[in-house]
C-alpha cells in the first residue's frame, strides 16, 4: 500500500552534527531541507568535541606537512588523494565556519597583532589546531544550530530516527537504483512516518556505542552504516575503532573525555607510582598517535593489575591550565579533582569509527542520490588510525563537496509523490522490554571483551557466534513488535558489530588500531578491508 508522504523535501539529511548542519546551511539557499535529529538537535558527537579542527593557518606550517602527518598516523592505509583533497580544502572550509560566526581563540603577538591560537595534538608536527578553549565542538554546534533553526528553508525534526531508506527499485521505478526517501520513527507521536526526498544524506556519526565504555553520546549507534549496508552499500575498514587514550575514570563519570590537547600542552601520562611510561613505548612519548598511546595504557594497566593510569598537567602554571581548559577544569572540580594540582585517573574508551560507508570525493555512495558524510563514511582520510582533530575537518570538507555535487545533480532528479506506508497490522505492543535491555548490555560487553584494544582470532570468532544468535533474536522481535528507540538502535548496533568483527577477521596483521596477538606484525603490503552486501536485506 502506498500513500502520500508525511513529509516532502528536496534533501533529507539524517543527523544534526557538523556534517549535517553545515551541508544543510549550504543547500538551504536553493532547496528545501529536512534534518532528522535523534534527540535534541545539538545532542551529538560534535557538541562534545573538545580539541579542535586541524587546518594550516600558520606560515611556518604547510599543507604538505599536514598530509604527511596524516599519512604517518594512518599507518600506511590512508589514501593519499583523499588526504590531499581534505587538507587542501581545509582552510576555506574552516574560514566558512568563521564567516558564519564560530569564534576560535586568538592570542596577541609581540607586535600587537591578533592571531588564532593554534595548539598541537598527537601525530601533528606543527601547531595547527584551531580551537575554542576546550569546548570547540560546543562552539561549532551551537553556532550552526542557531542559524539552521532560524533558516526558512530548513526544517529540523527532533526526537526522530531514520528507520530505513526507501529505494526506487523496491517501488518498481525504472532506471538506476536510487534513494527516494526514508521511513522515520517519530518518537513524539510514537509512529512511523514517511519522508520523500530527491536526495538523502547520511550524517549519523559513528558506532562507538557498540562498546561498553565509550566517550560518545548515546546517539552514536551506527544507524547510518547499518541502513546503508541494508540498502546495498559497501563498507570499508570497520576493524579500525579508535579508543581515545584518556577518558576520565570515575564512578560518576560515564563518558567524560580529557582532550588530547592536554598532552599537546605538556601533560604527562603516569603510573600509579607517579613514574612516566610513554617514553618507553615511543620516542614521541605522550604525543604519539592515539593507537600507540591507548595500547601503552592498556598494557600498563594489565601488567600492573590496576584499574587506570593517570594524566598529570599540574607542573604547568595554574593560570595557564584554567585559561586553556576551563570546561575540563570546572567539570573535574565537580568530581573533587583539581586539574591544576591532581593527577587525573584515566582509561581508554571507544571513541571514533575510522571506517564506514564507502564514498567518493563528493560523498556519493553506491546508491544513486544517497550520500554519506562525516564519521559515518569511509573517505580514505583516516587509514588505520585517525589523527587528532581531522574528524571535524572531514565533516566540513565533505559538507562542502557534497553540496557542490547536489547542486549539480538535483535539478535532474524528480521527487517521488507516493511512498509505501509502514505496515503495523501484524505486530503487537511488547511487554518484554527487558529482553532488549539484556541483549543490548550483552552485545556491548562482549564487544568490549572480545573486539577491544587487543584481539585474537578465537575472541573474534566467539564474538561472531554470539552476534549471530543475537541477530536471530532481534530479527524475530523486530518482526513481531512495534518499534521503539532501543529496538532500532539494538538492531543497528548488532549489524555494525557483525561488520566490525568480519572486518577484523579478514585482516591478518596488526596495523594501527587493529592489534591481534595472532598476527602481531604489519604485513609487507596492506589494503583497505572492503565488505560488500551479498544481497539486499529486508527491513
Amino acid at each position: 500500500m502506498t500513500s502520500f508522504p508525511d513529509y516532502q523535501c528536496d534533501v533529507l539529511i539524517v543527523g544534526s552534527g557538523a556534517a549535517g548542519l553545515s551541508l544543510a546551511l549550504r543547500l538551504a539557499q536553493h532547496y528545501q531541507v529536512t534534518v532528522l535529529s535523534k534527540g535534541p538537535v545539538n545532542e551529538g558527537s560534535t557538541f562534545y568535541a573538545q580539541g579542535g579542527i586541524a587546518a594550516v593557518f600558520d606560515e611556518t606550517d604547510s599543507i604538505e606537512s599536514h598530509i604527511e602527518d596524516t599519512l604517518i598516523a594512518g599507518a600506511g592505509l590512508c589514501e593519499r588523494e583523499a588526504v590531499s583533497f581534505i587538507a587542501s580544502n581545509a582552510r576555506h572550509c574552516v574560514q566558512w565556519l568563521i564567516d558564519h560566526g564560530v569564534a576560535f581563540d586568538k592570542e596577541t603577538q609581540a607586535d600587537g597583532e591578533q592571531r588564532y591560537h593554534l595548539t598541537r595534538e598527537g601525530g601533528h608536527s606543527h601547531r595547527r589546531i584551531l580551537h575554542s578553549a576546550d569546548a570547540t565542538g560546543r562552539e561549532v554546534e551551537t553556532t550552526l544550530v542557531s542559524q539552521a533553526l532560524s533558516h526558512p528553508n530548513i526544517r529540523i525534526l527532533e526526537r526522530t530516527n531514520a528507520v530505513d531508506l526507501i529505494l526506487s527499485d523496491k517501488l518498481g521505478l525504472p532506471g538506476a537504483r536510487r534513494a527516494v526517501g526514508a521511513w522515520i520513527w517519530n518518537r513524539n507521536k510514537e509512529q512511523v512516518e514517511t519522508c520523500s526526498a530527491r536526495a538523502v544524506v547520511l550524517a549519523t556519526g559513528g558506532a562507538a556505542k557498540v562498546y561498553q565504555y565509550t566517550t560518545n553520546p548515546d546517539v552514536a549507534s551506527g544507524d547510518g552504516i547499518a541502513m546503508a549496508w541494508r540498502a546495498g552499500c559497501r563498507v570499508a575498514n570497520l576493524e579500525f575503532n579508535q579508543f581515545h587514550p584518556t577518558c576520565l575514570f570515575h564512578p560518576q563519570a560515564r563518558n567524560f573525555l580529557l582532550t588530547e590537547a592536554l598532552r599537546g600542552e605538556g601533560a604527562w601520562l603516569k603510573r600509579p607510582d607517579g613514574t612516566r611510561f610513554m617514553p618507553e613505548f615511543d620516542e614521541r612519548a605522550e604525543l604519539a598517535p592515539r593507537d600507540i598511546v591507548a595500547r601503552a595504557i592498556d598494557h600498563e594497566m594489565k601488567r600492573l593489575g590496576v584499574e587506570c593510569m593517570y594524566l598529570d598537567i599540574s607542573h604547568q602554571p595554574a593560570d595557564f591550565i584554567r585559561a586553556h581548559f576551563p570546561m575540563i577544569y570546572e567539570k573535574l572540580l565537580t568530581f573533587g579533582l583539581d586539574l591544576t594540582k591532581d593527577a587525573i585517573p584515566v582509561v581508554p574508551a571507544a571513541h571514533y569509527t575510522c571506517g564506514g560507508v564507502m564514498v567518493d570525493r563528493h560523498g556519493r555512495t553506491d546508491v544513486d542520490a544517497l550520500y554519506a558524510i562525516g564519521e559515518v563514511s569511509y573517505t580514505g582520510l583516516h587509514g588505520a588510525n585517525r589523527m587528532a582533530s581531522n574528524s571535524l575537518l572531514e565533516c566540513l570538507v565533505y559538507g562542502w563537496s557534497a553540496s557542490e555535487d547536489i547542486h549539480q545533480r538535483l535539478p535532474a532528479t524528480e521527487a517521488v509523490q507516493s511512498l509505501p506506508a509502514w505496515d503495523e497490522s501484524r505486530v503487537d505492543d511488547s511487554d518484554e522490554c527487558v529482553v532488549i535491555q539484556h541483549n543490548w548490555h550483552e552485545l556491548r560487553l562482549f564487544m568490549w571483551d572480545y573486539v577491544g584494544i587487543v584481539r585474537t582470532t578465537k575472541r573474534l570468532e566467539r564474538a561472531l557466534r554470539r552476534i549471530t544468535l543475537l541477530q536471530q533474536e532481534i530479527d524475530e522481535y523486530y518482526a513481531h513488535f512495534r518499534l521503539s528507540n532501543n529496538l532500532l538502535e539494538l538492531r543497528n548496533l548488532a549489524q555494525v558489530a557483525e561488520l566490525i568483527v568480519r572486518s577484523a577477521l579478514a585482516r591478518k596483521e596488526s596495523r594501527g588500531l587493529h592489534f591481534t596477538l595472532d598476527y602481531p606484525h604489519p604485513a609487507p603490503q596492506s589494503l583497505p578491508t572492503v565488505l560488500t552486501p551479498d544481497h539486499y536485506i529486508k527491513r
